[in-house]
């Protein structure tokens, strides 16, 4: 009987020597997608970089979210992730075989089930990108954990100076954060993969400005020269370099490094023109009929 799904493919049920006994059309068994033939093939393939750097986004976002919280100086989020892979096939080992994703469909096999009018009802949902949907999930689950046994600890090392409801808002917080960025994995985990790059840009720059334009500074270069300032510039860098990279792929290097040199632009822009664009400088010059 053909396999007439987009993901419904031949289970192997035995084999020996060049002799394969396949079984009927179906679901293929975690950690396995259908080729060009419809049999179920295992993933055995490495991530590739662009992957390894949407699972980077995804692990980020919890950080970025908690920014101003406590969780800025937790180091939890990098065991929630070393714990995440080694329980991630293979056990044990810092690294995770995946099936390569080949289209935006991949991440929703349920939408790509036969059409009712196949003779028999076969349901082929399964993760086709295997493990890039589900290890999200398994890592926010440890977060969450580690959060509730390490955070309250810390926030009273870390927090001492403020009052017993400030100390915990950032728990408080994450019981929110968690559950909003598992419901935007679970449906919009494929729009995320083709889009972060995009996002991470966008929300580099718009965060960046928003800083720099709140930020009281006497003069232009006064950003520079503060400590906590200088933090923030970085890692925003860092945020913009990681979105540059994330386009590129890096496929060729002599052509996708010198992008780099695009990083520091943004503030370098800002910080020469700020004191051509202050709100207290145009309005007083409008004011005198300059």
């Amino acid at each position: 009987m053909a396999c007439l799904g987009l993901y419904c493919g031949k289970t192997l049920l035995f084999k020996n020597g060049s002799t394969e006994i396949y079984g009927e059309c179906g679901v293929c068994p975690r950690g396995q997608r259908t080729n060009a033939q419809k049999y179920c093939q295992p993933c055995t393939e490495s991530p590739e970089l662009y992957d390894w750097l949407y699972l980077g986004f995804m692990a980020m976002l919890p950080l970025v979210l908690h920014w101003f919280f406590i969780e800025w100086y937790s180091g939890k989020k990098s065991m929630a992730a070393i714990i995440t892979l080694l329980v991630s096939d293979p056990v044990g080992v810092l690294y995770i075989r995946s099936c390569r994703v080949l289209m935006l469909s991949d991440w929703y096999t349920m939408l790509y089930n036969p059409s009712p009018d196949y003779v028999t009802t076969v349901h082929c949902t399964h993760e086709a990108v295997y493990p890039l949907y589900t290890i999200v999930f398994i890592y926010y689950a440890f977060c969450l954990v580690l959060m509730m046994l390490l955070r309250p600890l810390l926030v009273k090392k870390i927090a001492c100076g403020l009052g017993k409801s400030d100390r915990f808002k950032s728990i408080y917080a994450a019981l929110y954060f968690f559950p909003i960025l598992t419901v935007l994995q679970a449906v919009g985990g494929g729009l995320l993969y083709y889009a972060f790059p995009y996002i991470i840009l966008v929300l580099s720059l718009v965060t960046l400005a928003v800083y720099m334009s709140a930020s009281e500074i006497e003069n232009c270069y006064d950003l520079l020269v503060r400590k906590k300032r200088l933090i923030v510039l970085f890692s925003h860098w860092l945020l913009h370099a990681y979105g540059i990279i994330s386009i590129s792929r890096v496929d060729k290097l002599e052509q996708d490094l010198p992008l780099l040199a695009l990083v520091p632009t943004p503030a370098l822009f800002y910080l020469f023109t700020a004191k051509f664009t202050e709100p207290s400088r145009i309005l007083s010059e409008g004011a005198n009929g300059h």
